[in-house]
């Protein structure tokens, strides 16, 4: 891995000075990156990847006119530990975004939490600061509720959006509804200055999202001062929404209005920079933070395509996303690119693009895909699938591990909670079933099973549904085993994991806690005086 990178920085260097231009007497400005965050979409929810509705020309022709990856992966299968490795270029596990609470326990940045993203994380934003550029975040933050995580303390100069995803409505006693900021002012909340309508699915902030980065594009462009937009929306998340011309539009019901709008909103985004003449100056990068949340769907959620699982798991449609690169006149149209490609890849490329170096002082796990965007070299990497606290699995080529499996305990999945118990909203009671109409023998469990001993391999390519593990017999795992202990082994001596900022000690928030926290009532941070086996350490 170390002289792969070593062997590969001098053509990354040259790739990018002459891409950028850098050769010549006088520097230009650096490129803009513009990078559009999805919340919840599937993999499956792009014609260009095959959902047959084909309901997203400006996404598809975004491809066409780009590169497109089919082996790209999130951090992590839920939405902050996925934000945050994006921001950092770091695995959740290093930067703090997980819990120790539990095994292999996901978790998020709920109102409870009172963790968030430490200071001692250096922020893409925060870096791009040193080229000049001017950044703003428009939607969902989840890095951090409290004051000192607030994202312009961390490098955003602009902000129009909330610090978590649109939950609720909330009684306002108990629990307030979500605030929602620009810059440090509270505009309004969700529900009652935002409305959103649950039963009919309307909501205008798409649009609202939508304006902010028109207008901060066409503001940087006339201040000719290079830029980083980050449009983090999240109308996709359960409950969906869309504005009033976009609702009872698709073939696929609310979910697919939701859709129809964003694809509408990236094809006015990617005008803007054509009409403006910046395109061949911005880098433009979509993908999603995770897998759909099958457990909302149909009506709420999105399609994996023919992977297994979704959102909050560790099979492939939890953590593998639709991702498309576009930049006019570097990268060439109508590229397909199977390099393994991760979400945190975005801070080292981004950085790249800016004529900037990642930090020094630590480990970044994302790669710079210069290389793999302007000439097509591929890269060997391994993907690491971490829940919480726990490498699950990894995949290195085509041939991923499970070191466990595990979808959600039976007694969620028989009891059952009300809908997504991510989403704050009440669906009909149901079973929480993260693999619905899925369950494969040995492989989709309700109980923790421990396999590193003898891992269950499949070979994504001939079995991307992981439904057939190899033979534990077979030559062909020995020697695939063989290879993907050295990458482990490897990764865990290098590793030293960040202080867990997402431990909660309320059975209401997570539907866990160690024996004995339940009285406490509230989240936990390092400073406070806890019991022993609710502290941070355990």
């Amino acid at each position: 891995m170390a002289a792969c990178a070593t062997a590969t920085r001098g053509l990354q260097q040259l790739l990018v000075l002459s891409a950028l231009g850098f050769l010549a007497t006088s520097a230009p400005q650096p490129p803009n990156i513009v990078l559009l965050l999805m919340d919840d979409m599937g993999w499956g929810d792009l014609g260009v990847y095959g959902e047959p509705s084909r309901e997203t020309p400006n996404l598809d022709k975004m491809a066409l006119e780009g590169m497109l990856f089919p082996n790209f992966y999130s951090a992590n299968p839920l939405c902050s530990p996925s934000r945050a490795a994006l921001l950092t270029g770091r695995l959740p596990i290093r930067n703090g975004f997980y819990t120790s609470n539990g095994h292999a326990r996901n978790a998020y940045t709920p109102q409870e939490i009172m963790g968030g993203i430490p200071n001692s994380e250096h922020l893409l934003p925060e870096l791009l600061k040193k080229a000049g550029y001017t950044n703003k975040i428009v939607g969902k933050w989840h890095l951090g509720h409290r004051p000192q995580f607030h994202p312009l303390k961390h490098g955003f100069d602009e902000w129009f959006g909330s610090p978590n995803c649109h939950f609720g409505p909330y009684d306002n006693k108990v629990k307030p509804n979500i605030p929602v900021y620009r810059d440090w002012e509270m505009v309004g909340r969700f529900y009652e200055e935002f409305p959103i309508n649950l039963r009919t699915g309307e909501a205008n902030l798409t649009q609202l999202y939508l304006q902010e980065a028109l207008d901060f594009i066409k503001t940087q462009h006339a201040r000719q001062s290079p830029f980083f937009l980050y449009w983090a929306i999240d109308a996709t998340h359960a409950p969906v929404y869309a504005s009033r011309p976009f609702l009872g539009t698709s073939h696929r019901g609310r979910y697919g209005d939701a859709v129809r709008e964003i694809d509408d909103s990236v094809g006015k985004i990617l005008s803007l920079l054509q009409n403006l003449g910046i395109s061949k100056n911005t880098f433009v990068f979509f993908t999603s933070d995770n897998g759909a949340a099958l457990i909302s769907a149909p009506k709420e959620g999105g399609s994996n395509g023919p992977f297994l699982c979704g959102k909050q798991t560790t099979f492939e449609g939890g953590m593998r996303e639709p991702a498309i690169a576009w930049w006019p006149g570097h990268i060439a149209a109508g590229q397909v690119s199977h390099q393994l490609g991760s979400i945190m890849d975005l801070f080292t490329t981004s950085l790249s693009v800016a004529g900037l170096k990642p930090p020094s002082d630590r480990i970044i796990d994302g790669l710079d895909l210069l290389p793999t965007l302007l000439q097509g070299h591929m890269m060997d990497r391994p993907i690491f699938y971490y829940r919480g606290n726990t490498l699950m699995a990894v995949t290195l080529g085509q041939y991923k591990a499970h070191f466990w499996t595990w979808t959600n305990s039976w007694e969620e999945f028989r009891q059952g909670t009300p809908g997504d118990p991510d989403s704050g909203t009440h669906f009909d009671w149901k079973g929480i079933d993260f693999c619905p109409g899925q369950n494969v023998s040995g492989v989709t469990t309700h109980t923790q099973e421990e396999h590193t001993e003898l891992p269950l391999i499949f070979h994504l390519g001939r079995d991307p549904g992981e439904r057939f593990p190899l033979s534990f017999a077979s030559a062909e795992y020995q020697d695939t085993l063989s290879r993907i202990t050295q990458v482990v082994q490897q990764h865990q001596k290098s590793l030293i994991p960040g202080q867990p900022q997402l431990n909660v000690c309320n059975q209401a928030v997570m539907n866990w806690a160690p024996p004995g926290c339940e009285k406490l009532g509230k989240c936990l941070t390092p400073p406070e005086s806890v019991p022993e086996k609710c502290s941070w350490a355990h």
